[in-house]
């Protein structure tokens, strides 16, 4: 039996000093993009004033864009003064408590609709601040107006929720280095640029200063990383897709600030599924998830269609205004590219049944529905779904037709569309109503999640789901369905797999899972070894026990990665428990409630430790603590008001 938690795992990494990340030796340095603008002018003329390369900027008067002009914000008892002094800005807050402190402006994030304030709170921290600059309506406003988040609160400006070291950095910088130290619990992280430049994407490029110089001109290569997206974008389709979704995407990163581009998303990264908070049952967004999790639904996805193919590569901005962008293809013209297009007049009141010119004759109205975020930054789903009111009710989903006509139900949109097209063939089962009946019961809906599972044709990040679904069914004879699954050809679909295959005994699970050790992703290495964890090593061959732990060593350095998270301690505790490790279980839960103290059920965890390993009277020692950080926890109190504290 592994008897070690990945606490011992991290502190192991410390002792040793293991990268977590390894880059080759050849691999080019970073030079910046002032070194790039010489030669490629169309391009940095293009990309100087676009949202990446105001990503991440210097305070100065130039980018900043609001009213530091001896302005006040107030908002739920808390002051903030804006101003500036000797050539800088300075934002002033007396927090509800009274304590007021002055900061200086560190620096900027974003142009537009609105601009956010950095500010380093301690040396090296820096804090993404609340109250923003809607550079629309020129005024201040409050990200999370109806919020009370006093000073201790995780949610506070000030906690893990908005360290911008650990939340935001790498996806507005280049060659981000986030340098998070466990042990001191600070920061010294090192971007080789902020704002998103040329290596974000084209990967670093001393190599390809050194060659354009004419040092290594018999080499046909430009000097660029192995995957790089080459200068005239012809990389190819999932290597231009993925490099955007390494920062376009809701996920859980496996490496410490910016890999090198190209490497792929599924080495880099774990790509959060549809589940619940994050997107509706059918699969369209809900929370903030950033593009890639919906494009991967789509039916352009599955036609080769790239980013590049809507937006300029540079300047990010659409190829062309209003329905232009769509028509590029989907006009009687099609486009040789895409060949399985019906070639006809979709920018038509014959095809979307609005009136010319308005809102609803617009494609992105009734293909890309929108929702709000930070406030005023509208994003639109990329899924490019068809629009389905007719299954609304039974996936409490919403659809674009009642997104605007507000005032009627999915029933009336649903017969509206029937009229318009009587005999079409999208109205046959959707995978979004499998999934709403696995959320509502896996179990009862384990025959259509499983067939769902494995039918190719349908999007793997939905296949992915439908596994996670089976997973939460608790269903240990499963086995036979997952199996192949594991050869699957995509590595979402592949490492769920992996994961769901913790339904099965030991024994077995060793047997099944010994193969996607040696699967060639990262992520669905990481996920057999964590599902192996608990398996006794006399089960394993030697090769497979030593392929665990080179997978469970890329977990331990994903972690390492990620240990200012307090998600990343939830997850220590529950391993540490489940290797009966007590001791691990509460320094990981402590971490948490250190970083978050509002986590009620890391404090439920840790009065059931203390009950278990030294008694009532410790338990109600450390209930007495929880009470005071969490007084209106119903869980809490309920454990308060029993006579005996609840047992293991």
């Amino acid at each position: 039996m592994l008897r070690f938690t990945l606490s011992v795992l991290i502190l192991a990494v410390l002792s040793t000093g293991a990268s977590a990340q390894a880059v080759p030796d050849q691999t080019p340095a970073y030079v910046g993009s002032m070194e790039c603008r010489d030669c490629h002018t169309d391009a940095a003329k293009a990309w100087e004033g676009s949202h990446h390369a105001k990503a991440w900027t210097a305070p100065t008067a130039d980018n900043i864009l609001a009213d530091f002009n001896d302005t006040e914000f107030r908002h739920d008892g808390t002051l903030t003064r804006f101003r500036v002094e000797d050539g800088r800005h300075h934002i002033t807050v007396t927090e509800k408590d009274g304590v007021t402190t002055d900061y200086t402006v560190h620096s900027v994030a974003g142009i537009e609709p609105l601009q956010q304030y950095l500010l380093e709170t301690e040396p090296g921290r820096i804090q993404s601040f609340d109250v923003v600059w809607d550079t629309v309506k020129q005024e201040w406003f409050h990200l999370y107006p109806d919020q009370d988040l006093p000073p201790d609160d995780g949610l506070h400006w000030t906690g893990p929720y908005k360290n911008w070291n650990a939340r935001c950095a790498e996806c507005h910088a280049t060659g981000f280095e986030k340098n998070y130290s466990p042990v001191t619990r600070s920061y010294s992280s090192i971007p080789v640029e902020i704002g998103v430049g040329c290596e974000a994407c084209h990967g670093p490029g001393s190599a390809h200063i050194e060659w354009a110089a004419g040092k290594s001109l018999e080499e046909p290569l430009t000097g660029l990383s192995e995957y790089r997206l080459t200068i005239d974008y012809n990389a190819g389709t999932e290597t231009v897709l993925q490099q955007c979704a390494s920062c376009h995407s809701r996920r859980e990163a496996h490496f410490d600030g910016n890999p090198v581009p190209g490497i792929p998303f599924d080495d880099a990264y774990a790509l959060a599924l549809l589940r619940p908070g994050a997107y509706h049952a059918d699969g369209q967004i809900l929370d903030e998830v950033y593009v890639y999790g919906s494009f991967l639904q789509s039916k352009m996805y599955q036609q080769g269609v790239s980013c590049s193919n809507c937006h300029e590569a540079h300047s990010a901005e659409l190829k062309a205004e209003g329905n232009g962008v769509c028509t590029q293809c989907h006009s009687p013209a099609g486009n040789p590219s895409f060949t399985t297009l019906d070639p006809k007049n979709y920018d038509d009141p014959s095809h979307h049944f609005h009136e010319v010119g308005t809102e609803g004759a617009q494609c992105k109205s009734c293909h890309m529905i929108e929702r709000v975020y930070m406030g005023v930054d509208g994003r639109r789903d990329h899924s490019f779904r068809i629009p389905r009111p007719d299954i609304s009710l039974e996936t409490d989903s919403p659809n674009a037709c009642t997104d605007c006509h507000s005032d009627q139900s999915s029933a009336w949109a649903a017969a509206a569309i029937e009229e318009w097209y009587p005999d079409s063939e999208n109205r046959g089962l959707h995978y979004g109503q499998v999934l709403a009946a696995g959320r509502a019961n896996a179990v009862a809906a384990r025959g259509p999640l499983t067939n769902l599972a494995g039918d190719a044709t349908q999007p793997g990040i939905a296949r992915a789901t439908a596994l996670w679904l089976l997973e939460q069914s608790g269903d240990e004879t499963l086995g036979a369905e997952l199996s192949p699954m594991l050869n699957d050809p995509d590595p979402l679909v592949r490492a769920a797999a992996a994961s769901a295959h913790g339904l099965l005994p030991p024994t077995e699970r060793a047997a099944q899972l010994a193969p996607a050790l040696d699967d060639p992703r990262r992520m669905v290495r990481i996920e057999a070894g964590k599902t192996l964890l608990d398996v006794p090593r006399s089960a394993l061959t030697p090769s497979a026990s030593e392929k665990l732990g080179a997978a469970l060593r890329g977990w331990q350095a994903g972690l390492l990665n990620r240990a200012d998270f307090p998600e990343t301690h939830i997850i220590l505790a529950g391993t540490a428990l489940t290797m009966r490790n007590f001791e691990g279980a509460e320094r990981a839960f402590r971490e948490v409630v250190l970083m978050d103290p509002q986590r009620e059920e890391a404090w439920v965890m840790l009065v059931r430790i203390a009950d278990a390993v030294r008694g009532p009277q410790a338990a109600a020692q450390v209930l007495d603590e929880a009470l005071q950080a969490v007084p209106g926890s119903d869980t809490l109190n309920g454990m308060r008001s029993e006579s005996l504290l609840p047992p293991q």
